[in-house]
């Protein structure tokens, strides 16, 4: 398999988006759904609208999420639209809450823990995606990143219970009567990989992927009421690819590669979760590549 292209710069700004991901030559046709995060209530870290607005304005996307299967701000669609207004996002774009009415089953063939994966059926209504990524650590994954958006972020709250037990609805694992789950790490890990490569090839080719590393606690921006750790190292940069495993791969590399001493408890997050099973399986199943090509810009 031919080396994946990933393109870095240390620069953060909104418009420095918009020029990185030109560099990809990579044309999205249609009607462009652009996967966010929209930050649960109480978040600090989150990336906000005004951040994304040169890049989403410029493929004429419309933001997209799905409700989550945690309680908080988000887990209903009356609840989610008005965080979506709180937090400004419907002030700049139009805004797809994806499983707001309907779901639907993405087959997974060959895949190693899920046959399915349920996402919103809205997904449906798009010709392609540009996964817009704030890469930091995860309570629960390790990391989020381009992967944990196809999987996590793109799945109903009905297909994120899917991913998070393993395959529950088929394979009879336990889901608790708390809501959590008896789910074994790696199988959780290797369910987001399938969930993952089935958005992919769902979209054939019709999607890119940025990756935005700033703000890098070791929460996700799920958590919220004020619960979430302050970033423990400095920012990295931005990184756009059109393999999302590359682009995975290559921040995780980079935090290695850093000398702040934050990166350290970055690091134990993800390791003590297993976090880089995700990349690992998400390569073995073919959804792209581990190796890559760093192209610095300055």
């Amino acid at each position: 398999m031919e080396k994946a292209k990933v393109y870095f710069t240390k620069e953060l700004t909104p418009e420095k988006v918009l020029e990185m991901y030109r560099l990809l030559g990579k044309e999205l046709p249609g009607r462009v759904a652009c996967k966010v995060h929209s930050g649960e209530d109480g978040n600090q870290n989150y990336l906000r609208p005004e951040f994304w607005k040169p890049m989403i304005d410029a493929v004429k996307g419309t933001v997209v999420e799905c409700n989550t299967a945690y309680p908080g701000e988000r887990d209903t669609t009356d609840k989610h639209k008005k965080l979506i207004k709180d937090h400004k996002w419907d002030s700049y774009f139009d805004v797809d809450i994806m499983d707001a009415s309907e779901e639907v089953s993405l087959p997974i063939e060959n895949g190693k823990q899920l046959d399915e994966d349920i996402v919103g059926k809205d997904l449906l209504n798009y010709d392609s995606m540009l996964v817009l990524s704030h890469f930091k650590g995860h309570p629960m994954g390790g990391f989020g990143g381009a992967l944990k958006q196809l999987s996590i972020g793109c799945a109903s709250s009905n297909g994120k219970t899917n991913i998070h037990s393993g395959g529950a609805r088929k394979k009879g694992n336990n889901i608790m009567t708390d809501g959590s789950f008896d789910t074994p790490q790696d199988i959780f890990l290797e369910s987001m990989a399938d969930a993952a490569g089935a958005v992919v090839r769902h979209f054939n080719g019709n999607i890119a992927f940025i990756n935005v590393a700033k703000n890098l606690s070791v929460d996700c921006d799920c958590v919220g009421d004020g619960q979430a750790a302050d970033p423990c190292m400095e920012d990295i940069g931005i990184f756009v690819s059109l393999d999302p495993v590359a682009i995975d791969q290559a921040c995780i590399d980079m935090v290695k590669a850093s000398d702040d001493p934050g990166k350290e408890t970055f690091m134990e997050r993800v390791n003590s979760r297993h976090g880089t099973h995700t990349i690992d399986t998400a390569y073995e199943l073919g959804v792209g590549n581990k190796e890559y090509e760093l192209i610095v810009i300055d």
